[in-house]
């Protein structure tokens, strides 16, 4: 991180034999508090190991391939990050690890007299200890990009030295889960293995990519839960490379399923050795470094409040954990509408405009009167799903509707924006932000196909009545079947269920239908009336497998009717019509 200090600037770009005089005679005129600001069209490396052995740490901005501006300091000790305030260290161990890495990865030395010297350096080193060196070296002139491109290096580095702890958590205890899933996920790499020496079927290929996409939830509560709160220690290594990682398997599991999905078998199975290895590589990070560094940093009450919010997310291949902590004794809904409640309550009585925080006390808003209840359940049934930044970057807000196109936890309130994104699409996020605060612009829109779906995203910049920026407002929204609509619709129609006589007679095999069910009813609609029928479904046929992510399930159940349902499972839609008519008929 560059130090708020005074810079000496030189334009070093294109030839200059006086250049190195330059740097030279800058180095002996400096005072106390000051630094030398160097920029070149390619980035210096030659500069770096003389300034460091004439005391100068660095920080590097890479404006482009032609312009790099480097920023020498004259260094001090080790500075106390914040994630030091939640543990104990040896600084004088860190600041010797720290040397290896820094000198390895700004080519002093070699790999392996990297490892050489790390190993005769110390007899271990624990994940603790390799974690708080990650999020030291940034400062140290090592940016987020170098990290994510050179991990396996660095680990590569502590061969023979580092050391982790097994861990041994009660079920429920969101570690646990975490672990749980690592396991779920091995015997599928495992069958994955054993597959591949033997003779080619599609089918079954299908089957375990279906079961391996739910890695993908793995990740989702990761980001938005573990991620966050470690972030709240100072350790934001994580949200800021892990999940480039992260981003990398999705992106080749993805790419695996179009081979086979286009019957390129040889290019499939060509492939199949990297996905494994990299799926296994993220496990073994997670087990040896982030989820041991995790039980140091959080505490027992930051564990309690994890768990609550992971069952809005889901869990990959594992059903839902044991609850963990106290008990509650309302549902999650009642949960989270009482802590909305509470929070909108805070904000009325900062500014005096509320006394006592009340479910029924009527307010004024800016056209109308409603009360705390009403203004929560408005957002909770909005059909577009709402998220607030404020001008401070921080989320504030989002919606808590059941149809979320993309999953959030409660874990994401309090969060730096930037956090909340992975590293590749941070630039744009933080670019929307600067167009919105300097008054450039008042609005961005972005769209995409996913799964089926088409999205909508739209940011606004939030302004008061005087202009002043206040931060920024995302909408998303599923337009699928609005994108479809055409003509006129004047008449009524039922959005959430078809109108049916309350009686008809299948076609196929005359059993009573009293219950409206027609090729157009909507499963989720379905699954509302008679919850049974989810599980039924599931039971079904293997090819209704996928719909067992929860994920999945929440979205694809507020789009797909009995028809689409009905192909997915190789089923003719009167036939399912029939067995889901027995199944509730069974039922009564």
């Amino acid at each position: 991180m560059k130090k708020d200090i005074k810079y000496i600037t030189i334009d070093g770009r294109g030839e200059h034999e006086t250049f190195r005089d330059c740097i030279t005679k800058a180095i002996q005129d400096l005072k106390p508090n000051e630094g030398i600001h160097i920029i070149k069209d390619f980035e210096p490396f030659p500069m770096y190991k003389m300034m460091e052995y004439k005391g100068f740490e660095r920080y590097v901005e890479k404006v482009s391939d032609e312009e790099f501006h480097v920023y020498f300091s004259p260094k001090t000790e080790l500075e106390k990050i914040k994630m030091g305030e939640h543990l104990e260290f040896d600084e004088k161990k860190i600041e010797k690890i720290m040397m290896i890495k820094r000198s390895y990865l700004n080519g002093e030395i070699s790999l392996e007299e990297a490892k050489i010297k790390m190993q005769a350096s110390f007899d271990q080193v624990t994940a603790q200890e390799f974690a708080i060196c990650e999020q030291y070296l940034q400062k140290y002139g090592i940016s987020d990009d170098v990290l994510a491109e050179r991990m396996e290096e660095i680990i590569e580095i502590f061969d023979g030295v580092l050391v982790t702890t097994k861990l041994n958590l009660p079920s429920g205890h969101p570690i646990r889960t975490y672990l749980d899933e690592v396991d779920a996920i091995r015997r599928i790499l495992g069958e994955m293995r054993e597959m591949s020496k033997k003779k080619f079927i599609k089918n079954q290929w299908a089957q375990y990519y279906d079961q391996l996409g739910e890695i993908n939830i793995h990740f989702a509560r990761k980001q938005n839960q573990l991620f966050t709160a470690l972030e709240k220690k100072g350790f934001d290594k994580p949200s800021k490379v892990m999940w480039t990682l992260d981003n990398n398997i999705r992106d080749m599991i993805k790419k695996a399923k179009e081979y086979l999905e286009t019957d390129q078998d040889n290019a499939f199975l060509e492939i199949q050795d990297e996905v494994i290895e990299m799926v296994e590589d993220m496990m073994v990070k997670e087990e040896e470094i982030l989820f041991p560094t995790t039980m140091d940093l959080l505490t027992d009450e930051d564990f309690i409040e994890m768990r609550k919010g992971d069952d809005e997310i889901g869990y990959c291949l594992i059903d839902s954990p044991l609850p963990y902590g106290k008990k509650e004794n309302k549902d999650t809904d009642t949960s989270s509408n009482n802590e909305l409640l509470k929070d909108l309550a805070n904000v009325l009585q900062k500014h005096g405009m509320l006394t006592k925080a009340s479910n029924d006390e009527v307010l004024d808003v800016s056209q109308g009167k409603l009360t705390l209840e009403q203004i929560n359940l408005l957002f909770k049934h909005l059909q577009v799903d709402l998220s607030f930044v404020d001008e401070n970057e921080i989320v504030k807000f989002y919606s808590d509707t059941k149809h979320r196109v993309f999953p959030r936890s409660a874990g994401v309130i309090g969060r730096e924006v930037q956090n909340c994104h992975p590293r590749e699409s941070v630039h744009t996020v933080e670019e929307i932000i600067r167009a919105f605060r300097a008054g450039e612009h008042d609005e961005a829109e972005f769209w995409l196909e996913m799964g089926g779906k088409f999205i909508y995203i739209i940011y606004n910049a939030v302004r008061d009545e005087d202009g002043n920026f206040k931060g920024v407002l995302e909408m998303m929204q599923d337009v699928t079947k609005i994108r479809s609509l055409t003509g006129s619709q004047r008449l009524l129609s039922w959005g959430d269920k078809e109108e049916e006589p309350k009686s008809k007679v299948t076609e196929h095999t005359g059993i009573e239908n009293e219950y409206g069910i027609t090729k157009e009813t909507i499963i989720g609609d379905l699954v509302k009336e008679y919850p049974f029928i989810k599980e039924f479904l599931f039971n079904l046929s293997p090819k209704f497998s996928k719909l067992q992510n929860p994920i999945v399930f929440k979205t694809m159940s507020s789009i797909a009717t009995v028809e689409m349902i009905s192909e997915k499972g190789g089923f003719e839609v009167q036939d399912l019509i029939d067995r889901i008519v027995k199944e509730i008929q069974s039922r009564k």
